[in-house]
């Protein structure tokens, strides 16, 4: 996955810098790579056919999908497919959360920006 910032510089000028996030493994079957630390902005990579059972969400996010699917079920057994270009809006930081399910033989990459409060 590449980054690419664009910022300008001492001379004034716009440039770019490219970016290579470092992904850690969380040894829960995923992995975590810090993209923009100052406004907590992170990539996560989920293994294919990865299950999560019934969690809450690690706070209010916006999750943009870049590969990979997922299944979310939520607490009236409603499950709904999410995929490439599909943004998710979790706020689900209380009560019984969700399930999530990864689907297909393609890891899911997601970047979480928070939201505030």
């Amino acid at each position: 996955m590449a980054i690419l910032r664009l910022y300008t510089g001492a001379d004034g000028q716009s440039h770019f810098e490219d970016i290579e996030p470092v992904f850690e493994p969380r040894g829960d079957q995923s992995d975590y790579a810090v993209v923009h630390a100052a406004s907590g902005i992170v990539a996560r990579r989920f293994h294919a056919q990865r299950t999560n059972p019934w969690h809450n969400a690690p706070g209010r996010v916006c999750v943009f999908i870049l590969s990979g699917a997922v299944e979310i079920e939520v607490g009236d057994g409603t499950v709904r497919r999410l995929g490439p270009g599909d943004v998710l809006i979790a706020e689900d930081v209380t009560g019984q959360g969700h399930i999530t399910r990864e689907v297909g033989d393609e890891p899911r990459v997601s970047i979480f920006v928070p939201l505030s409060t």
